[in-house]
């Protein structure tokens, strides 16, 4: 059997495919446009329930591609990072984290890293435990232990200090436990979540946004003391023996998902 490669439509081509769909084209109307079959343009219409997305703009306080290139030409010159920011009226952190993040005073490029703060603000991002399956087996192994995701995500900053690839944040852990459909921990392991079993953390969520509320308020957070690490002494600096409580922001970001109907 012949298999075709896989095509990439371009931003033009997929605004064309909005504009027939609109216009009351069928699929297999549109797919002759392409020469391609009607599922292609039908995996690029269905990704957004058949409503065309709107147009990506960019925020108002964002560096543009101007000042990059005032930037990269500065950073060729040896000009140091405050001078450069007072000439842009920036903070000297904005163009630090900036360059820093874009290869550094050595090979920052003002149109890399324009492609690149471009690609970063695509939303939704995938969870970081997907992508590094050798990062979510050593958090799995010490949820197992009975560590809190507070004390994973600082021990993982004090063993790895220079690596950012072995770094996750509590909240990452989190979300990674309690919303299921981000496929990067299991769900079995929130049964070393004491006192609180798994089938009735992801049920608390099928219920009404208020119920919803007051159960994460109640439940989630309340992690278990270490034993292990209390056992070892650990040193790590951000360890609690003492029950958490999730921030404001986790629990707003929960009921957004909860809302959208992503959590199961």
């Amino acid at each position: 059997m012949k298999y075709r490669t896989r095509t990439y439509y371009t931003d033009a081509q997929k605004a064309l495919m909005w504009e027939r769909w609109k216009q009351g084209w069928t699929l297999h109307q549109i797919a002759q446009l392409f020469d391609r079959a009607h599922t292609s343009v039908q995996g690029i219409l269905s990704r957004t329930g058949g409503f065309r997305p709107p147009q990506r703009s960019r925020s108002k306080i964002a560096l543009t591609l101007a000042e990059r290139e005032e930037i990269s030409r500065a950073v060729a010159e040896g000009q140091s990072v405050r001078s450069i920011a007072a000439r842009l009226d920036r903070a000297p952190s904005t163009v630090s984290r900036e360059i820093k993040r874009n290869g550094g005073q050595a090979n920052y490029r003002a149109a890399e890293a324009d492609d690149a703060a471009w690609d970063r603000a695509l939303r939704p991002k995938v969870c970081k435990l997907t992508e590094d399956r050798g990062l979510a087996r050593i958090v799995a192994d010490k949820l197992r232990l009975l560590w809190s995701p507070e004390q994973i995500a600082g021990w993982l900053q004090h063993t790895y200090p220079r690596d950012e690839s072995h770094r996750v944040s509590h909240e990452t852990i989190y979300r990674s436990l309690y919303i299921q459909a981000r496929s990067a921990l299991k769900k079995e392991l929130l049964q070393h979540y004491k006192g609180f079993p798994a089938s009735q953390a992801l049920a608390g969520l099928d219920v009404s946004l208020s119920d919803a509320s007051r159960r994460i308020k109640v439940r989630i957070g309340h992690w278990p003391p270490c034993r292990h690490a209390s056992a070892q002494r650990t040193r790590v600096r951000t360890a609690k023996l003492q029950p958490v409580m999730l921030q404001r922001s986790m629990l707003r970001t929960l009921m957004e998902d909860a809302r959208r109907g992503s959590i199961r």
